[in-house]
């Protein structure tokens, strides 16, 4: 019997444990007060901008337009009347990332235990897209607002300019863009508090 409630409390604090990673922040404006809540998330985020180039701000910026920090997000459903037709998309996660792309991402980069419900697996797919939108279309890696109209109209939609028949598209563009600048600027105050903080972790080597 002891053994018994000794794996329940266990299992509970798992569960509780993987709730609070996938908790949103409470203060989404402000990327010093995200990276308090989810400290292992900068961790994350400065990987991919070392591997793939995209800086740490844009790549928050873009996960707070795509899903406001929601693991599970999906878009919203179309209907006919009270029917349902289904989702307007197949994008998913963190980064909505769409079944096409995701498994273009997953062939590339092995994806058997990739998920677009965590936050490390979505910020290396944000770097590795940015990445491919600055190999093949040019978009410098900090132009926030060039990099997210290719990311949300894809390269084809990017080169043909299906944006520009989107007005509402450009203004959301421009508030990712803006949102990254803030972000900047707030990391900038507060990034030293993420940087060494691990036990195994020596300055300068984690800087």
């Amino acid at each position: 019997m002891r053994k018994f409630f000794f794996q329940l409390a266990t299992f509970i604090l798992f569960l509780s444990l993987v709730g609070c990673a996938n908790t949103p922040p409470t203060k989404q404006q402000n990327l010093c007060a995200i990276f308090e809540q989810h400290p292992e998330w900068y961790d994350y985020a400065k990987t991919s901008e070392k591997k793939w180039g995209t800086p740490v701000p844009i790549l928050m910026a873009f996960v707070q337009q795509e899903s406001s920090f929601r693991s599970k997000a999906k878009p919203p459903y179309k209907w006919l009347w009270f029917i349902p037709l289904g989702r307007q998309s197949s994008a998913k996660g963190y980064a909505q990332a769409q079944d096409a792309v995701w498994g273009e991402y997953k062939y590339e980069r092995g994806g058997l235990f990739k998920s677009r419900s965590d936050m490390e697996d979505a910020l290396d797919f944000i770097g590795w897209y940015n990445h491919k939108s600055h190999t093949r279309l040019g978009i410098e890696k900090t132009n926030t607002r060039q990099l997210y109209l290719a990311y949300h109209e894809g390269r084809g939609g990017y080169r043909r300019k299906t944006f520009n028949k989107k007005p509402k598209l450009l203004k959301v563009a421009t508030k990712v863009a803006s949102m990254a600048s803030s972000y900047d600027n707030q990391l900038k105050d507060c990034e030293d508090r993420f940087k060494c903080r691990k036990w195994y972790q020596m300055w300068p080597f984690c800087s």
